[in-house]
């Protein structure tokens, strides 16, 4: 058996991560220890290797149920029937079924109708996974009907117990291999938080240091064992440390800076580290206004379809729509006026306070503002021929001050002439 399907944790002790739902007092928790906790359906969503079938399996065998498992990439409808009148001879006995099904979001919606009889019965206690949010991937009397849990990535603290624990489990290498720590910390990086690749990664490098060393009492994993049986050499990416700061910079700076190939190194250096890619997408988003702005408006809907399409399909996937937006961003014309100018106003808000609003501007949507003199002498901008009027919108004591200043790049070309115009109008000049 593989690594990983060996020192799979047979008590709820033993599991690394999801300390939020496995926390004292959780519903997950009470569920897989109390015996008379029910027969709750759950949802399980979540990334690979986070820990869905470990938890489908403590649920079957802390509380004394049959286990079966099914996934919805192959099985069908028929496989689900035999399992359900399995169950129901076996509740005869007084023994309950844990069905795991995973990928559910592979059943199609008439696949998964047919699971709700079972499921209000209590004929089986269906343990769903999917990777993809449940919200669109399954039907809703079925949602309604289960727990819906999220589970998370693990943390590269917990990557490096888990890879402890299993060079010291009977079950695994019982404590005659060691594991260098940069070895360690290649396979942290190389897994990004999946359980089951950073124990597939260390079985596979542990064969590589055993065909190094056949006759060792204690096979030595080193670094360049985890480089050969991955077939490249380990990046340097720590996500929590200065390696997620330091490339992160790099990345915006060559965007910014119009390298294309420089933007795209640093975007594969994150992606092979196991960086986020909503917070890559997130930072995408702030440099389309903070950078290109108004030199190339429709940047700005392309970085937010971009994070919108990496949530929805994932990775690896994902890399494509980063790639095509770290591309489009680098090639913009670049302008920050916009960032400038918020930055400018704020600046004179936070230094000279909240000026008056002008009588003229002042709501007059209630009882006694037009005794006020709220309104009075306002312009409606409609009722000139060219929709802009001559008119003073700041406060007075602002005197002739401009926050924004525009650039001579790209679509901005054509706002600034523009804005001079308007000004013109408005201020009367």
């Amino acid at each position: 058996m593989p690594l990983a399907a060996r020192v799979r944790p047979e008590r709820i002790e033993d599991v690394f991560g999801q300390a939020n739902i496995l926390a004292d007092g959780t519903p997950l928790r009470r569920l897989i220890e109390s015996k008379d906790a029910g027969s709750t359906s759950l949802v399980l969503w979540g990334p690979p290797g986070v820990g869905k079938t470990t938890l489908a399996r403590l649920i079957a065998s802390t509380r004394g149920a049959g286990f079966k498992q099914l996934s919805a990439i192959s099985a069908g409808v028929k496989e689900v029937r035999e399992i359900v009148e399995e169950a129901k001879k076996s509740a005869l006995y007084g023994t309950k079924t844990v069905l795991f099904l995973d990928e559910i979001h592979r059943f199609t919606k008439s696949q998964q109708d047919s699971l709700l009889p079972s499921v209000e019965s209590g004929d089986i206690q269906l343990v769903a996974a999917t990777t993809e949010n449940p919200a669109f991937a399954v039907i809703q009397p079925l949602l309604s009907r289960s727990l819906t849990l999220s589970l998370t990535p693990l943390a590269d603290s917990e990557v490096m117990q888990l890879l402890t624990s299993a060079l010291q489990d009977p079950r695994g290498y019982a404590g005659e291999a060691t594991l260098d720590a940069d070895a360690a910390g290649a396979i942290v990086i190389r897994s990004g938080g999946d359980a089951r690749r950073a124990l597939t990664v260390l079985e596979s490098s542990g064969a590589c240091a055993y065909e190094r060393d056949p006759v060792a009492e204690t096979v030595r994993i080193t670094l360049a064992d985890v480089e050969t049986s991955t077939s490249r050499t380990a990046s340097i990416y720590d996500r929590a440390g200065d390696a997620h700061y330091d490339i992160i910079s790099a990345f915006i700076k060559s965007v910014r800076g119009s390298d294309v190939d420089a933007a795209l190194f640093y975007l594969a250096r994150m992606i092979d580290g196991g960086e986020d890619p909503q917070f890559i997408a997130r930072r995408l988003i702030i440099l389309a206004s903070e950078d290109v702005g108004l030199a190339d408006p429709t940047a700005l809907n392309l970085a937010v379809s971009t994070a919108q399409a990496v949530a929805l399909i994932g990775m690896p996937e994902g890399r494509i729509p980063l790639s095509q937006a770290t591309i489009y961003l680098a090639l913009a014309p670049k302008s920050n006026s916009a960032y400038q100018a918020i930055n400018a106003a704020l600046q004179r808000v936070r230094s000279d306070g909240a000026a008056s609003v002008p009588m003229h501007l002042r709501g007059t949507g209630y009882a006694e503002a037009a005794n006020q003199g709220h309104g009075v002498g306002y312009k409606y901008s409609h009722d000139s021929p060219g929709g802009v009027i001559e008119q003073r919108y700041l406060p007075e004591e602002f005197g002739e001050v401009s926050f924004y200043k525009p650039k001579g790049l790209g679509k901005e070309a054509e706002l600034a002439p523009l804005w001079v115009r308007l000004r013109g109008i408005i201020r009367g000049k």
